[in-house]
């Protein structure tokens, strides 16, 4: 049975490192589809392996095949579309690697959205985990390009604008059709001691108990450096926080 996670939060508060330290602890669980859903493209980054072609450029590469005529009548739209990101899958050990990307020309993802969500589900079938590091508007969760969310994880740091869009996140997920399990606050760069304020505003719009993790000095060197979160050492606060994390989500 395949378990979908989505990661997601305000910009700039750690979705993608907390993402690609998941992929690799879960990788040692179960196989692990990673699906980078923010346009910037950086999971494969964290993650230290190269960058692959993306949904947005295999949707414009099929819209011209049809409007140019050179895609051949004997192969169905579905088929093409199934192939094409199927071999644009980024292959490590215990993950694949799928980016969405952004359209590489006018227009938007609604005309393919269907195929996608159908031929990104039957795929992620295929795994043990779904791991998605979503852009920070939640695009492709909107559009219901990911149907299904078992597991929600936002990711805020300890502002007071952060935390509201992590409730106006919550809020809307639970407006739209996607089937949702759990939620998950985790509260990232913290200080030592978290501020009262920011854990009144936590607790009064409705996340219990958050996951704190602290401000992990090691982070910036591996970036500095060009090298993959992945590499952070074993007793690193933000290693030690995705360790708690799976612990708590019972994964």
């Amino acid at each position: 049975m395949t378990t979908t996670i989505v990661i997601a939060g305000k910009g700039g508060t750690g979705k993608t490192s907390i993402s690609a330290l998941l992929v690799q602890v879960l990788s040692n669980k179960g196989v692990v589809l990673a699906i980078d859903a923010d346009p910037a493209t950086n999971l494969n980054q964290a993650l230290g392996v190269e960058a692959g072609s993306t949904v947005g450029r295999i949707r414009e590469e099929m819209t011209h095949a049809i409007q140019s005529g050179t895609l051949s009548p004997s192969v169905s739209k579905h088929d093409y579309l199934e192939g094409q990101i199927r071999a644009a899958l980024v292959e490590s050990k215990g993950f694949d690697l799928l980016a969405i990307g952004r359209p590489e020309g006018p227009g938007c993802y609604c005309a393919a959205n269907n195929m996608l969500r159908m031929s990104i589900d039957k795929l992620g079938r295929n795994y043990r985990y779904v791991i998605i590091d979503s852009e920070a508007g939640m695009e492709h969760i909107s559009r219901q390009t990911t149907r299904d969310v078992d597991i929600l994880v936002i990711v805020s740091d300890p502002t007071q604008r952060s935390i509201r869009t992590a409730a106006a996140i919550k809020g809307l997920i639970g407006e739209m059709r996607t089937r949702l399990g759990q939620i998950a606050l985790v509260i990232n760069r913290s200080p030592d001691s978290l501020p009262p304020e920011i854990a009144q505003a936590a607790e009064r719009l409705g996340f219990a108990s958050p996951l704190t993790i602290g401000q992990d000095p090691n982070l910036a060197n591996l970036e500095i450096k060009g090298r993959p979160t992945t590499e952070l050492p074993a007793d690193s606060p933000l290693r030690n926080g995705v360790a708690e994390l799976v612990t708590r989500l019972g994964l």
